[in-house]
């Protein structure tokens, strides 16, 4: 295994680990990590895949006592039914989208200045978001409704424009609507699981001619290194929004996004053919 590979591919594990779950956008960060210690191309897209599903792993680890019991309860318990239907009801906006639009936005907006400015501009909505009066009404995700689930799941196709950030839009979203900010935050992840999981088979099977076995030793590296970070953006995040808002995201967002454009406004960084 080529060393630069290997490093490249730690690299990109630690981002996808750390990014995926928190209000920063993920993807955004991929593209523009990716395109700065350049790797990308077709390789890239396969690699992706793989670190994705090495996020997904750990929340579904983290979460394995709920899942159990909403597995086990299914037959009979309403309570795990009504769990069911909410998150596959918020599974399906972003199924439909993704299907319909892929292609066209990855082709027009995976690109750094894209990301840069849908950094900044979901940084001032979460500042605003956090700063009006929160009205919650469902406090724990059992409490909820299938009208707000299917609320979240359209606020959730908002992060098919890369910077815009999965776990921002639905946490955010969750917030607007009536969500308590744990509420908001454990839906987010819940949801994370089916459509991070349709989205890498989607893709894998789409781009399946990519994946060749010599890359098997740096997909395996960067699977490992993001599934352990994820791990800890993940309980890092829960004990972290127990006393904090997402301020901090929302102003980290920006500050990052206004970066980006100053490299390119003042020439610094020639992201004009960057693309991942």
């Amino acid at each position: 295994m080529d060393v630069w590979a290997a490093v490249q591919a730690m690299i990109l594990g630690i981002v996808e680990g750390l990014t995926e779950f928190i209000p920063v956008s993920s993807t955004g960060h991929q593209i523009i990590v990716a395109d700065l210690i350049g790797f990308g191309g077709e390789r890239a897209l396969a690699f992706n895949i793989i670190i994705q599903l090495g996020a997904i792993l750990a929340v579904v680890w983290e979460f394995r006592a709920k899942i159990f019991e909403v597995v086990l309860g299914l037959p009979s318990q309403r309570r795990a039914q009504r769990f069911t239907v909410n998150l596959l009801l918020a599974f399906l906006p972003a199924v439909v989208l993704g299907v319909l639009f892929s292609d066209l936005i990855h082709h027009y907006l995976f690109n750094p200045i894209t990301v840069a400015v849908a950094l900044v501009v979901g940084g001032i909505i979460m500042l605003w978001a956090e700063r009006r009066e929160h009205v919650i009404r469902v406090e724990h995700v059992d409490e909820m409704r299938w009208s707000d689930a299917l609320k979240v799941g359209c606020a959730q196709c908002l992060a098919m424009i890369p910077g815009t950030s999965r776990s921002g839009s639905t946490i955010i979203g969750g917030l607007l609507f009536g969500l308590s900010r744990k509420a908001a935050t454990e839906f987010s992840f819940f949801l994370a699981m089916p459509t991070m999981v349709g989205a890498a088979v989607y893709s894998g099977y789409k781009y399946r001619h990519l994946f060749q076995p010599d890359d098997f030793a740096v997909f395996a590296v960067g699977f490992v290194v993001s599934f352990v970070f994820a791990m800890i953006a993940v309980r890092g995040l829960l004990k972290f929004i127990a006393t904090h808002s997402y301020a901090l995201f929302a102003w980290y967002r920006i500050a990052f996004g206004l970066l980006i454009l100053a490299t390119w406004l003042f020439g610094w960084v020639d992201w004009s053919t960057a693309q991942a």
